[in-house]
């Protein structure tokens, strides 16, 4: 069905090609799983396929790339569109219309379908991926989530042959990512459907692979086998491959249940009782309590390797400007200003941190409101907001205590994006109240505000404006009042390899996602705000933001993430947050929440459940081993 015949691709102005050595063939009716790390040519291979490279990205395309017979040098991606259906890693990108129903019209009155043939597919598709809620929703209001299900569905009602996917689950919530899943097994099976897929989060996909082709680096010839055999030889895996990997396990498991089947020896190795759950929290250098959500009375839960307060080199976290956008900003995210970091009351910073502290000159930040208690970055009250007569967020009562990191997790619409929007003051509570720093968000001038917050939005591109990585890291520094460097210091931290002169849009969109958390890290306010921070990531990039992560909440800076990524949790947040239909619904030390929930345990806990492990780090420190690479 897809036919690569010794394809390489050379952007305009690049020393070297993108991708070579592609000399293969993907069989009808099969699901194949693109691997490899970030930047390695994931999306230009996907790109080949649909036409969009070379016709809309430039560059040179040598070689042949035939599609169902058709050569996509000769044939333009409009004249691919009733074979290949392309589904790219921003969704927002992806959009023609501004409803959801008549999005998933679209493509199909292109083509010039019967309006019952489009009527019936339209219905399918709403009932497949679970969005006949949402069939008459504005797309702009919808979640991230939400929105990544509709440009799939989109492509579905065409019909197409092939299906090319870039990171189809990456904004995903765990249910509504196998929902996508099952759909696209069920295309395959019953349909004999092609399924090219690029995804990094592998713990959801690889055990539905047929095969897996691996980009092992930028320019390398690529590795095209079994999942269990490219697995074995992969730099990227997920957590079961790495807990096989480290118990010796032959084969190598790709899914929980085949883990569990090689668990029992492994299970006998291991402590019978772990120990408590980790006290409440101090700030570094003060005694300022936890939230009480932080106590486990009595439980018998691991401490994970996230919990430790390790001191480490790297920097502290920015300030927030809508860059580049065209909507007004609001409040937090005009001029990132000058940042300000949390008070370090003597705890011994690390490198990075002392490279990051403030110049001469800078503003000092307000005292607090008279009557918040010091110390909390951030607090909310019987919080409320009503968005087109919905309760989207409801009596949300939170406590962010200083060094804390806290997971929000849901499903897709929960509300999580909801309520960092109201931290960093770009939407105002309907009723209750919301102070951070001692401030309200939403009445604070941004010049202010921004001292005490920062937020990484979903889309990286939001912040992104200069037209190299070295520009956009010189302003950060002169908008943080940050030592010249510092913000190229962190770039190089979480994306090694990456020239100054790149322009932000020839990076994929993790890179892109790293260096605008970079960019945010630079002017260290007290409380940051990640939403979906690991989207586009592979494991390599996300080790690297957990260790800067665990540094930032060892010198005091509190942290609250929404993701759905249920092992980003488990390495790294203290605590979770559950939120369904805008309301907290647990909330509590993260072994205690996830574990006892089938959505969110990460893998490691399911295998080796009931106890209460999470990472394969904690399992290779109580055996007394190295994790494996």
């Amino acid at each position: 069905m897809i036919r690569f015949d010794r394809v390489s691709v050379t952007y305009d102005g690049a020393p070297s090609p993108s991708v070579q050595g592609v000399d293969l063939e993907i069989p009808e009716g099969e699901l194949t799983l693109l691997v490899g790390p970030s930047g390695v040519g994931k999306s230009t291979l996907l790109g080949t396929v649909s036409g969009l490279v070379p016709h809309f990205t430039g560059g040179t395309l040598r070689g042949r790339v035939t599609v169902a017979g058709r050569d996509t040098r000769t044939h333009r991606p409009r004249e691919l569109a009733d074979v290949v259906g392309t589904v790219g890693q921003d969704p927002q990108a992806h959009f023609v219309t501004d409803v959801v129903e008549d999005e998933l019209a679209y493509g199909m009155e292109s083509l010039g379908l019967p309006p019952a043939v489009m009527r019936r597919r339209v219905e399918e598709t709403l009932d497949l991926l679970g969005l006949n809620e949402l069939r008459e929703r504005p797309i702009a209001t919808l979640s991230g989530g939400q929105q990544q299900r509709v440009a799939i569905g989109s492509v579905l009602t065409t019909h197409p042959k092939v299906l090319v996917l870039d990171e189809p689950t990456s904004a995903l919530d765990p249910a509504a990512a196998e929902e996508v899943l099952a759909v696209l097994q069920r295309l395959v099976h019953d349909l004999g459907t092609t399924v090219l897929m690029a995804e990094h989060r592998l713990e959801r996909v690889v055990q539905y692979a047929d095969r897996v082709l691996l980009l092992p680096a930028r320019g390398a010839a690529p590795v095209l086998g079994s999942p269990a055999d490219v697995m074995a030889v992969s730099p990227v895996h997920p957590p079961v491959v790495s807990l096989g990997r480290l118990a010796g396990w032959s084969p190598l498991p790709l899914s929980v249940r085949d883990a569990r089947r090689q668990a029992a020896p492994l299970l006998h190795r291991l402590p019978p009782t772990l120990t408590p759950a980790p006290p409440a929290f101090e700030a570094p250098g003060s005694a300022i309590p936890a939230s009480p959500a932080l106590d486990a009375p009595g439980a018998a839960i691991p401490a994970p390797p996230a919990f430790e307060a390790r001191g480490s080199a790297i920097p502290a976290p920015p300030a927030l400007e809508a860059r580049g956008s065209a909507i007004p900003a609001p409040p937090a995210f005009e001029a990132r200003g000058s940042g300000g970091g949390a008070p370090r009351n003597g705890a011994a910073p690390g490198l990075l941190s002392r490279l990051l502290r403030r110049t001469p000159g800078t503003p000092e930040p307000a005292e607090p409101a008279a009557g918040t208690p010091a110390g909390d970055p951030a607090r909310t009250r019987n919080l409320g907001l009503r968005r087109a007569r919905a309760d989207v967020l409801r009596g949300i009562d939170l406590t962010v205590a200083p060094g804390e990191t806290i997971a929000l997790m849901g499903r897709n619409g929960a509300g999580k994006s909801t309520l960092l929007s109201t931290l960093v003051g770009t939407l105002a509570p309907t009723t209750g109240e919301v102070t951070v720093g001692g401030r309200t968000p939403h009445r604070t001038p941004p010049q202010e505000m921004v001292r005490h917050v920062g937020l990484v939005p979903q889309e990286p591109r939001d912040l992104l404006y200069a037209d190299t990585v070295a520009a956009e890291c010189a302003a950060a520094d002169a908008d943080a009042g940050a030592t010249p460097g510092s913000c190229r210091a962190l770039v190089s931290e979480l994306l090694p390899g990456v020239p100054d002169d790149t322009h932000p849009r020839d990076l994929s969109e993790g890179q892109r996602l790293a260096l605008a958390l970079a960019l945010v890290l630079t002017g260290r306010p007290a409380l940051l705000l990640l939403d979906e921070p690991t989207r586009g990531l592979d494991y390599a990039a996300k080790a690297r933001l957990v260790e800067i992560l665990r540094g930032l909440a060892a010198d005091g800076h509190s942290i609250v993430l929404a993701t759905h990524d249920v092992e980003l949790a488990a390495e790294l947040a203290h605590r979770v947050v559950i939120l369904a239909g805008g309301e907290v619904v647990a909330d509590g030390p993260t072994a205690e929440v996830v574990v006892s929930s089938p959505a969110f345990a990460p893998q490691v806990a399911k295998v080796l459940a009931p106890g209460h492990w999470l990472t394969v780090g904690q399992v290779a420190e109580a055996l007394g081993t190295e994790p494996p690479r």
